[in-house]
């Protein structure tokens, strides 16, 4: 039990900091609504599945080894946050109908691509695989075990942040205020992903 409270609280603290991945959800929902951001959360939570799946079998440091690769994957990377961080800064004021942005919020691929690029992702979910063992004598029991609280947590701190987000839309139907937590938002995640490169 105590091994469990360990992992959870450490699943919590870093999948739920400010980092790439959470910004973005409470940006999405705070340009696009809770609902209209669902989409775009499940997306973000499947790819840290992915990431989880990646990081937990040690693809990832394999492929990273590889000479030349990591530079182009964080090019990669960079250019698609600059992407997102545009969406997110020039989004238009949330309307009054739930239905108003639905065809402009970020769809659940992009979601997916974002986890995958995201390189804080991957450092968390090394961090938990290796720094934790909840079944000892048992790897591949573990290694699951981990694998799904992991992602509950992940589920959980998404919907946290798009919520929260999404608590910040009833001050965005002004279009000056709008614009200035979109830009903001868009500043953070960029600030983020620098964060996460220099550290």
């Amino acid at each position: 039990m105590e091994g469990l409270a360990s992992f959870l609280l450490a699943a919590f603290a870093l999948t739920g900091s400010p980092g790439p991945n959470t910004l973005s959800a409470a940006a999405v929902g705070a340009s696009f609504g809770r609902l209209n951001g669902l989409r775009y959360v499940a997306g973000l939570s499947a790819g840290v599945g992915l990431v989880i799946l990646i990081a937990g079998t040690g693809v990832s440091g394999a492929v990273m080894a590889l000479p030349g690769v990591a530079p182009v994957i964080t090019a990669c990377a960079m250019a698609y946050f600059l992407y997102l961080a545009c969406r997110i800064a020039t989004a238009p004021p949330l309307g009054k109908s739930a239905q108003y942005q639905t065809s402009k919020a970020p769809m659940w691929y992009v979601g997916v691509f974002l986890s995958l690029a995201n390189p804080k992702a991957y450092a968390a979910m090394g961090a938990l695989f290796s720094g934790h063992v909840l079944q000892p004598d048992q790897p591949v029991t573990d290694a699951l075990t981990k694998g799904i609280l992991a992602l509950a947590v992940v589920c959980l701190v998404n919907l946290i942040w798009l919520s929260v987000g999404a608590g910040l839309a009833r001050y965005l139907q002004n279009p000056r205020t709008s614009r200035l937590v979109n830009v903001s938002f868009a500043v953070l995640l960029l600030l983020s992903i620098v964060a996460v490169a220099l550290g």
